[in-house]
Parts: C-alpha cells; structure tokens; sequence
C-alpha cells in the first residue's frame, strides 16, 4: 500500500495514556529497553516531537496504529497525557501502517518483519506480487523474507539471540532438513561465523 494511501489522518488531540491500548498488529515482538528509557528522558526534556497514531474503537477508547516504542517512552516518563492523531484506519490499514513504520526504520529483526508482511497479506487477502507493491519491495525480496518463516520457532530464537542476520538465516535455509539446519546455525553462533562463513559451511555441508 503506498503510504499515501493509509494517511488518512485526523487532527492531533491530547489523550490520556490510560485510553490507549497496544495494537494487535504489532509486529516488533522484542523492545530495547535502555533505548526506551534513553527517549523517556529525551520527552521529558523536549516533549514529544512525533505524535503518536491511534484510531478510536470506543467511547474515550483509542487503539494505537503507529509509534509503540513513543509510548512506551511516554508511559515510562509517567506522562498523563500524550500528542495523538486520530485517524480512520480499518484493520489492513492499521496493520500496513504499523508495518511500514518499523519497515522504514529498521526496528524489526527478520522474522518480526515476515510475520508482520505475512499478516498484513492476509488483511490485505492479496497476493505476494500485490503486497511488494504496496510495501515498497520487490517481489523476490518479499518471498525470501516470506521463507524465513520455515526455520522453526527454536531456530529463529538461535538466531535472534546470537545476531545471526537475515542472510545468515537464509543461506542455511538451503539444507534439507531441520536437523542439519539448527546445527549449522549453532555453529555459526558459536564461532561468530560471517554470512560468507555460513554460507561456505553450508556448502561444505551439501558437498559431503
């Protein structure tokens, strides 16, 4: 979706902390928190420069679209009430807009961002050409992201926690089974591999 195709934005109101609550399209599942903390006093010393986005879903009820990491900070800093623009997103909406947001900053490792452009093709009930074109990506880059979701839950968490990068993930992606798989990225952890590395253990492994 090009983004100024989600922007349709409201006016900016001051709204108690309490009225907001987390979106449930959230893709970043991991906050850094000393980063959180470092904002907080940033707020409390110049205010919140970038409102944060929130759609109503009640009476004096707002869901947020865009800008978990602002609030947080805000929450932190035991701000009563925060900037916000309210604006009319439906679901596919709400869920695009959260996505690009942390796409264009870079806030979201390689599985978050899968699992965010997984969710939002099936808001969007779009095809995987369809939905490159509305998050600004190329389709062979979209389906590599798509295909990190084949590593297994214990696999992505090896590589979340050791800093293993997409490219580490993907070039192990070539071994055949889940078992060759994980000890090639335990390898590459413990041996601080770079993807060249990786990917040259990996054809050792496929040449034996």
């Amino acid at each position: 979706m090009p983004r100024n195709d989600i922007q349709k934005q409201g006016r900016i109101l001051m709204l108690p902390v309490d009225c907001i609550e987390p979106s449930p399209y959230q893709a970043r599942t991991a906050f850094d928190e000393p980063e959180i903390a470092a904002l907080a006093v940033s707020i409390l010393q110049n205010g919140l420069l970038q409102p944060i986005s929130v759609r109503r879903v009640g009476l004096r009820k707002y869901q947020l679209i865009a800008g978990e990491r602002r609030l947080r900070a805000c929450r932190l800093a035991k701000l009563e009430k925060v900037p916000a623009i309210l604006a009319d997103y439906d679901d596919s909406e709400s869920a695009a807009l959260g996505l690009l947001e942390n796409l264009q900053r870079s806030q979201l490792d390689p599985f978050d961002t899968a699992r965010g452009i997984k969710e939002v093709i099936r808001l969007w009930g779009c095809t995987q050409a369809e939905a490159a074109r509305r998050l600004g990506l190329s389709q062979p880059a979209l389906a590599n992201k798509l295909r990190l979701l084949t590593l297994t839950p214990e696999q992505q968490q090896l590589c979340a926690a050791n800093h293993l990068t997409e490219r580490h993930a993907r070039a192990v992606l070539r071994l055949p089974t889940e078992e060759l798989r994980s000890k090639a990225l335990k390898t590459a952890a413990q041996r601080g591999y770079t993807v060249q590395q990786t990917e040259a253990l990996v054809e050792r492994v496929l040449s034996a």
